[in-house]
């Protein structure tokens, strides 16, 4: 019998702070070696010099997140997973709902059942606080911490789940005394009400004027605010889809003062601009519509700038998959809607790796090891799956991508999600995840998805490992 389950040959191996060539053997779904040479293999795939990095780990998705009807989310953990695995990512952490007046014990428990025997790759599940009770505070999120959910969201905005600044210091407090990390999304939401109201009273309700509603300052407002809640409490914070200038001053400045401020961007803010959510009032602009909005070319580029020098820990797809057409999506019940009420969102979960790979690697943005530690090192620390995940190293998961670096236009008709769009059509671009393995096992073979239904399993998170932690100033 070989000793080896597979080796991948003339590995061009990139980890985030390496590259290197070599063979990778897998055994029982894990790296067992990195040598020159390696035999004995009951499978054997030649990578061909190409870069091999370790599997995508996408830790911003939202996969059949329950919404009021009749708005239904298009993807579930079956096609979500599935679009996932064929854009390179291998592990997924999308979100348990918390709603007003249901248990947090409740919304993991309602997760799960969505989730059982349908995932393709790994998962695991952030938390949304929407409802901190005091048996929330004391009992319910100290427990599911300690079971291995140990990441939450809490929101600024939306009045489903927004949470007022006592609330969150609240929050952060159980973050701190439990070493747990709370992502914020980071909107003033009185400001986006008034001005939504007033664009309302002038008859401006098609889809541009989200981005109206929701000006740089709103963003840049709220992500002061919560820089300075976690100050008090003393915690890190990790802020969610910075969408440009104004809210990166806010972090830019909490790191010059020693806080433990982390940031997360999103392709919607490299390659969208506020021209995609319209130029006149037609109503192709909800296919761009998400919060905060894309802003202009001057922010893609501080963006950009964010990526190359550290400034963003991680690079998520923020995949929230509503349908244009019917009436479950950006239609909601077959009818254009005021921007008010248009889901918010965009699809990304599949394009995310070969976005950044091609504009960023391909044209000399980043360096190959930069995209690993945003793509998939970072987020794996930062919620509690390293190195497990995230790594290209003995004892890892054999989580990989053999990348393809060819040219090729993108169609919405190449992609495995369940949405009838992709906001990213016709962009040129210059490279693909041509394999892409989950636990050793190919699930892309750059042409067809080969992986099984139910394969993915439910991960349980440690505490994160992103340094320097609680006090350090």
């Amino acid at each position: 019998m070989p000793a080896l389950d597979l080796v991948i040959r003339n590995a061009r191996a990139v980890t985030a702070s390496d590259i290197f060539d070599c063979d990778i053997a897998v055994k029982n779904g894990r790296i067992v070696q990195l040598g020159q040479s390696l035999s004995g293999a009951e499978r054997e795939i030649d990578a061909a010099g190409r870069h091999v990095t370790p599997g995508g780990v996408d830790a911003h998705c939202h996969l059949d997140q329950p919404e009021p009807p009749p708005v239904r989310m298009a993807d579930d953990f079956d096609t979500g997973t599935r679009s996932a695995a064929c854009g390179g990512t291998t592990t997924v952490i999308p979100f348990a709902l918390q709603h007003k007046g249901q248990t947090l014990r409740d919304a993991v428990a309602d997760y799960h059942q969505r989730a059982e025997g349908k995932a393709h790759i790994d998962y695991t599940f952030h938390l949304i606080v929407s409802d901190p009770t005091p048996t929330v505070l004391s009992e319910e999120l100290p427990a599911l911490i300690r079971e291995g959910y140990t990441s939450f969201k809490i929101y600024m905005t939306y009045d489903s789940l927004r949470l007022d600044d006592g609330q969150i210091l609240d929050v952060l407090s159980v973050a701190r005394e439990h070493g747990a990390m709370a992502m914020i999304h980071a909107e003033n939401a009185d400001c986006i009400e008034w001005l939504t109201r007033r664009l309302e009273a002038a008859g401006r309700t098609a889809p541009r004027y989200h981005a109206h509603a929701r000006p740089m300052l709103v963003e840049r407002e709220a992500t002061h605010r919560a820089i300075a809640l976690s100050e008090l409490v003393d915690v890190p914070i990790l802020i969610v889809h910075v969408s440009g200038k104004e809210a990166v001053e806010q972090i830019r400045w909490a790191r010059a003062h020693g806080l433990n401020v982390f940031a997360e961007t999103c392709p919607q803010y490299l390659f969208l601009s506020a021209e995609d959510l319209g130029i006149d009032d037609s109503y192709q602009g909800a296919k761009c519509v998400c919060s905060p909005p894309p802003r202009d070319k001057s922010n893609q580029r501080v963006i950009w700038q964010g990526l190359a020098d550290g400034l963003f820990t991680v690079f998520s797809s923020d995949h929230a998959p509503y349908c244009f057409d019917g009436d479950e999506g950006k239609k909601a019940g077959g009818e254009e809607q005021h921007f008010r009420h248009i889901p918010n969102g965009i699809p990304g979960i599949e394009t995310r790796m070969a976005l950044l790979w091609s504009e960023g690697v391909m044209a000399g943005r980043i360096t190959p090891q930069k995209f690993v530690e945003l793509t998939s090192t970072n987020p794996a620390k930062a919620y509690g799956l390293h190195p497990r995940k995230g790594s290209l190293a003995v004892g890892a998961d054999a989580d990989l991508v053999i990348w393809d670096e060819r040219e090729f236009v993108l169609r919405n008709s190449q992609l495995h999600h369940n949405v009838d769009y992709t906001p990213y059509e016709g962009m040129h671009l210059t490279a693909w995840p041509g394999m892409t393995l989950a636990r050793g096992e190919v699930v892309w073979d750059g042409k067809d998805f080969t992986g099984r239904t139910g394969a993915g399993r439910f991960l349980q998170c440690g505490l994160p490992s992103l340094l320097p932690r609680v006090g350090a100033r």
